[in-house]
């Protein structure tokens, strides 16, 4: 598995995600590779001067980058040689098995859309995020971000959308889907919530 790995984007890059890149390396499986995107020129230089050989990683070199506050499908459009819109443009061809940023989260929802599309009958693609369980194990919350606002219809896929990831990826069977409310009750919430919650509960 070859995963490609945006170097460019967040708040303190290129250094911390070299570090990252570099703490990953050690948990890696045998058949797994990663693949890092963006300037090689500040990239290289990085991993040496934390001790560690370049030559443990494939590179893509990329000269643009899309800032934290840049428009999501103008810079995208824009700014073709970015490392978030090369990193699209890898896994679409089939290049890589996946795509990792910690940059513009607008952009990387619209990358994912254009490139390697939704699954059928999602509206809308959203982000995830991995948590503890206070009972041990893990759960997935979503959306944690770039969806500002959303139809109960949207949050019903959203639903079925962190199903699948679970059962699939997690390896969890029958995953429970909750939304996340003020309380337990039925009738709390507000008008989003009341209109979501009858559809989940029907699904």
């Amino acid at each position: 598995m070859k995963i490609g790995l945006d170097i460019m984007g967040g708040d303190y890059a290129p250094k911390a995600n070299v570090l990252g890149a570099i703490a990953a390396h050690q948990s890696l499986t045998p058949d797994q590779h990663l693949v890092l995107i963006g300037d090689t020129q500040q990239i290289k230089p990085l991993l040496s001067e934390n001790g560690f050989n370049p030559d443990h990683f494939e590179y893509v070199h990329t000269d643009e980058v899309i800032g934290m506050g840049e428009h999501p499908t103008k810079a995208i459009l824009q700014k073709p040689n970015s490392s978030i819109a090369v990193g699209f443009q890898l896994l679409k061809e089939g290049k890589i098995d996946s795509f990792a940023s910690a940059g513009n989260s607008g952009a990387m929802l619209v990358g994912a859309v254009f490139s390697v599309k939704t699954v059928p009958g999602i509206i809308r693609p959203c982000l995830s995020t991995i948590v503890p369980k206070l009972k041990g194990g893990t759960g997935l919350m979503l959306d944690v971000g770039a969806n500002a606002d959303c139809k109960p219809e949207i949050l019903l896929q959203f639903g079925a959308l962190g199903s699948m990831y679970a059962e699939h990826i997690m390896q969890i069977e029958n995953p429970k889907v909750a939304l996340m409310n003020i309380g337990e009750e039925d009738e709390k919430g507000n008008m989003l919530s009341l209109a979501t919650f009858p559809l989940m509960k029907e699904t």
